[in-house]
C-alpha cells in the first residue's frame, strides 16, 4: 500500500522500504503525512494487540509510539505510564543528519510533530537523552526499576479487584 500511495522511489533495490526516501515524501505535506498515517497505523495497532495478547502476565509492555502526542485523546489511553525520550533540538539534528538525514528534511520532519511541550503534557516520565548513553543508560535502569514497581502495584490492585469481586476478599 506504501508503494502504491507514494510510488517505487520509496524501495531499495533490493525491494525492501527506504526509510528516508519515505520520510522525504511522507513529511512533505500534512495530507502524505495524513496518508503515511491511515496505512501505517492500523497494522501497527493490530500487531501491538497480538504482542500483548502474547505477553506473559507479569510483562512490562513497552509500547514505542512516536507520534502519540500528536493523537487525538493521547493522555487518556489508559497507559500505565508515558515515558517521553527528549534530547536538546540541535543534537537531534545532528543524530539524524549522522543517520543521513538532510538538516532540511529533518527540520520539517520535527516541525511538523508535537512541541517538546505537548509531549511533555502527557508524560509521567521525561528522559533525558541530550548526553552520551552512559548517562541514559543509568536513567533508564532507575526507570525500569520504577516500571516493575508499577507493574507489581497494578497487579496487587487487580488482584484485590478480583477477590473483590468474588466476594473472597477478608475471607
Amino acid at each position: 500500500r506504501l508503494v502504491e500511495r507514494f510510488g517505487p522511489g520509496i524501495l531499495q533495490p533490493d525491494g525492501t522500504l527506504d526509510r528516508p526516501a519515505l520520510a522525504r515524501i511522507a513529511f512533505a505535506t500534512g495530507e502524505a503525512r495524513a496518508d503515511l498515517e491511515a496505512i501505517t497505523h492500523p497494522a501497527i495497532g493490530e500487531e501491538f494487540l497480538r504482542r500483548v495478547q502474547a505477553a506473559p502476565p507479569d510483562a512490562v509492555v513497552v509500547h514505542d509510539v512516536p507520534l502519540l502526542a500528536e493523537t487525538a485523546n493521547a493522555a487518556s489511553r489508559g497507559y500505565a505510564a508515558v515515558l517521553v525520550v527528549e534530547a536538546p533540538r540541535e543534537i537531534r539534528l545532528q543524530r539524524l543528519e549522522g543517520r543521513g538525514v538532510p538538516r532540511e528534511d529533518a527540520e520539517a520532519r520535527m516541525a511538523s510533530q508535537a512541541t517538546d511541550e505537548m509531549r511533555r503534557e502527557i508524560a509521567t516520565h521525561v528522559i533525558d537523552n541530550g548526553a552520551d548513553r552512559e548517562a541514559l543508560a543509568a536513567i533508564v535502569e532507575e526507570l525500569w526499576e520504577d516500571l516493575l514497581r508499577l507493574r507489581d502495584e497494578r497487579a496487587a490492585s487487580a488482584a484485590a479487584d478480583d477477590a473483590d469481586a468474588d466476594g473472597t476478599a477478608g475471607a
